[in-house]
């Protein structure tokens, strides 16, 4: 019987991190779903859905060669493997701004509040470190329609924080 596993594997940014995993994963009879990779501060991360007839401890003591090896932390947890069953986005908004604390949850909670449905969010720092700037990606589903989120944002974000905010036209057929 088929199992699925979310495989998580963070360490410090490496060339072959992929290429090594992927080989291990394959010799080990693995069947990979989606997948999200980025780096992130210097750091590498891998998030991976892995079918596998293999036992979770198996598959774990195949991986633990690589990853002790890289220097890797491994994490692997079954889940149900959900495939072609997304939804779409169909909003995506960009923001802007000084870095500080809390502007994740300042921005998340109003978005959530005018009925965001978030499905993707990645964010980075840039600028410098006396003048950093905090950037941040957000793909979802408006369900209350873009022009509540428009306002949302207007009424709670100070004004150093420029957003923009443009609809998404997915063409799936």
């Amino acid at each position: 019987m088929a199992h699925w596993y979310m495989l998580t594997v963070v360490g410090a940014d490496r060339p072959g991190i992929v290429a090594r995993i992927s080989q291990c994963l394959y010799q080990a009879g693995c069947n990979l779903g989606e997948a999200s990779m980025i780096r992130l501060g210097g750091n590498f991360t891998i998030m991976l859905m892995i079918q596998t007839a293999q036992p979770r401890r198996q598959l774990e003591q195949a991986l633990r060669p690589v990853t002790e090896e890289l220097a890797l932390s491994l994490h692997l947890d079954p889940i149900e493997g959900h495939l072609h069953e997304h939804r779409q986005p169909d909003v995506r908004i960009t923001v802007f701004g000084a870095d500080r604390s809390g502007i994740v949850a300042q921005v998340s909670g109003a978005l959530a509040e005018a009925g965001l449905d978030i499905l993707e969010l990645e964010s980075s720092v840039a600028g410098s470190r006396q003048h950093p700037l905090y950037i941040m990606q957000l793909e979802g589903v408006a369900t209350r329609g873009i022009e509540a989120l428009r306002q949302a944002l207007a009424e709670e974000l100070p004004q150093d924080i420029d957003v923009r905010i443009e609809p998404i036209d997915t063409l799936v057929g």
